[in-house]
């Protein structure tokens, strides 16, 4: 394969665009502090984006067209004045959905997804290293049960959050109010440094606990992730670049 048709792989593409993900929590907080629905669009369109490059550089149909879809149906929320609840839906269906991709591998049968990520990173021997696998599972309910849980927190804060919550749009008593802000504060922005907090901890933890193995820096952990991450959810072979 040529340099040139190299570079416009599905990973590649990716990995080219991953940086624009930095861009969302921005976007979005922008928008909660300025309340222009200009910028919470932005930040979902964004979102949606760089999460479907891998298939919309794949030039299939299908994909195209479910992304200008979603394209289209954000405009219509925000032509409805309904773009800030779409924003605050969005945190939601990341936790849900990443709480649903680690549950799912933890069924009889199937790999862990952190074994599928120490696999893809390290090789299948790194498995078969004394309590690497009991650790891939055990770290695989951990990520499960903190992001199943904050998607019922981020559910609580959009529906208590005081004014502009759920409850209180319906005009229903709220039985624990939250101040709007600190609720779309931490939807917008402290969520997601508890998820990265929880990374970085977990990789100083690793590195203690299975100290008699040899692990990857942490920059090779996070880019060596994110560029194989759509292979790893398929359960592909995840040691193909």
């Amino acid at each position: 394969m040529s340099s040139s048709s190299a570079s416009s792989t599905p990973t590649s593409t990716s990995r080219r665009w991953l940086p624009l993900m930095f861009g969302y929590p921005v976007l979005a907080m922008a928008g909660v502090l300025t309340h222009r629905q200009g910028f919470s669009l932005a930040a979902c369109a964004l979102l949606l984006t760089v999460l479907m490059v891998p298939a919309l550089s794949s030039r299939r149909p299908l994909p195209w067209a479910g992304w200008l879809g979603a394209l289209a149906a954000m405009a219509w929320l925000g032509l409805h004045g309904m773009a800030g609840l779409l924003l605050e839906c969005v945190p939601i269906a990341i936790n849900v959905l990443l709480a649903c991709l680690f549950g799912r591998s933890l069924r009889a049968g199937h790999a862990p997804l952190i074994a599928r990520i120490i696999e893809a990173l390290e090789g299948p021997e790194r498995l078969r290293v004394r309590g690497v696998a009991d650790y891939a599972r055990h770290l695989t309910w951990f990520w499960t049960l903190l992001t199943a849980a904050q998607a019922l927190v981020l559910t609580v804060l959009l529906f208590c959050a005081e004014p502009g919550g759920l409850l209180s749009t319906l005009g229903v008593a709220t039985p624990w109010p939250v101040p709007a802000e600190l609720a779309q504060s931490y939807a917008h922005v402290g969520g997601y440094m508890l998820i990265a907090s929880a990374f970085l901890l977990e990789h100083v933890f690793r590195r203690w606990h299975l100290r008699h193995v040899h692990h990857p820096s942490l920059h090779e952990l996070v880019l060596g992730v994110a560029t194989r991450w759509p292979k790893l959810v398929r359960g592909e072979d995840p040691a193909s670049p």
